[in-house]
């Protein structure tokens, strides 16, 4: 235990502290070793530190493996539905669910680690969303071309919402009023009411429109086309296009800033990654990545981006606000998905091409280690003890 410092203030003068008998400076340095005692044993004891779990999807071994961060080694490996696509949280709870291509959903329970609940969604599945406060779940049908609605809690369906066949991506709104679902085919974007659980309206957007990035007051939605060079902007209250934002290369991913007020724009094809201004709907810079860029993760603050580059096996630390790359380090062959830790200490990769997990320090951008976890891990999540 830690001894705090303790400081006695006294009136009486220092130059006066030499007047006191010698039996009078033994009972004051008693009574301050007994009151530094007193205070020690007051002070609460810090909470032990638990571990955070990676729970890691691996498509191959039709598993979801669970990572112990603090002692690096996997502590489980649950079988769930085969050909695993997702992993995600459900919000106030301690359940991880992974979605199957197949039209699955296997609920996990965590400490307990196991499956404790198994949900037939459809022929496929793919794109879970959850409420945001966990008791509703929507998601993706895309052989049927519909939206099912789901009650968390109980698992049982309460509504399909026909859109579009081959429906190819999903999202919701964060205030949790609207969906937005695309069809890449038909290039058409699809907004449903949740309450209602009917189309609101729906409008042709760009060549092979594909991943969604929304603002976070729920205001705008940006469509990445990904057979142009081309990104859309539309309001979401009117349903109404903004802006066609003209980029140097296709886009393949967005990643929406925290506050906002940026769209980050990965190109694949290109390597390169594209700045938006998000509230004036310009395009600010581009840069180029490591080869491929397939996934990212911002820190909360925005201050630093982590960039995945599949061809490559690299990853990039970028500092956002000042476009500057901090550092790039090699960390396997092909990184797939990304995830932090709560605490933000840590840096997870899931690697599909050498069926690992690569774990770096953030500080420094620096691997750890690598923890084999089966063949094909392709998606990761890592729940936050402190918070449901």
């Amino acid at each position: 235990m830690k001894l705090r410092r303790l400081v006695i203030h006294s009136p009486v003068r220092a130059r006066s502290f030499r007047r006191f008998s010698p039996k009078a400076c033994c009972s004051l340095a008693i009574l301050c070793a007994v009151m530094g005692i007193i205070a020690c044993h007051k002070r609460p004891a810090d909470p032990p530190p638990l571990p955070y779990l990676a729970f890691v999807a691996i498509q191959q071994s039709r598993s979801v493996v669970v990572v112990d961060l603090a002692q690096y080694k996997v502590v489980a490996s649950l079988s769930v539905a085969p050909d695993p696509v997702q992993v995600v949280v459900r919000p106030n709870s301690r359940q991880v669910c992974a979605i199957s291509s197949t039209g699955i959903l296997s609920v996990i329970a965590f400490p307990e680690l196991r499956v404790i609940k198994t949900i037939r969604a459809g022929h496929s599945a793919r794109d879970l969303q959850f409420a945001p406060d966990g008791s509703r779940a929507y998601l993706l049908d895309p052989d049927a071309g519909q939206i099912v609605f789901l009650d968390a809690e109980s698992g049982r369906e309460s509504a399909r919402v026909h859109a579009d066949s081959k429906l190819s991506h999903l999202a919701l709104t964060p205030d949790g009023k609207t969906l937005v679902a695309v069809n890449d085919e038909s290039q058409r974007l699809y907004f449903v009411n949740v309450a209602t659980q009917k189309i609101l309206d729906s409008l042709v957007v760009g060549k092979n429109p594909g991943p969604i990035g929304i603002l976070p007051d729920s205001s705008k939605v940006f469509v990445a086309n990904t057979g142009e060079k081309v990104v859309t902007a539309i309001d979401v209250a009117t349903r109404k296009i903004l802006s066609h934002l003209e980029l140097s290369s296709h886009p393949s991913s967005l990643i929406v800033k925290p506050d906002g007020g940026e769209v980050f724009v990965l190109s694949a094809p290109e390597s390169t990654l594209t700045i938006l201004d998000a509230f004036h709907d310009n395009v600010e810079q581009t840069l180029t990545t490591g080869r491929e860029p397939v996934a990212a993760v911002l820190e909360r603050d925005a201050s630093n981006l982590y960039i995945a580059s599949a061809a490559d096996g690299s990853i990039i630390a970028l500092d956002a606000p000042n476009r500057i790359v901090l550092a790039s380090t090699h960390v396997g062959i092909s990184p797939h998905a990304l995830a932090l830790t709560p605490d933000e200490r840590f840096l997870v990769v899931a690697d599909n091409g050498s069926s690992s997990l690569e774990v770096l320090r953030t500080d420094r951008t620096a691997l750890v280690t690598t923890i084999p976890v089966g063949s094909q891990p392709v998606d990761i999540v890592i729940p936050d003890w402190l918070r449901k």
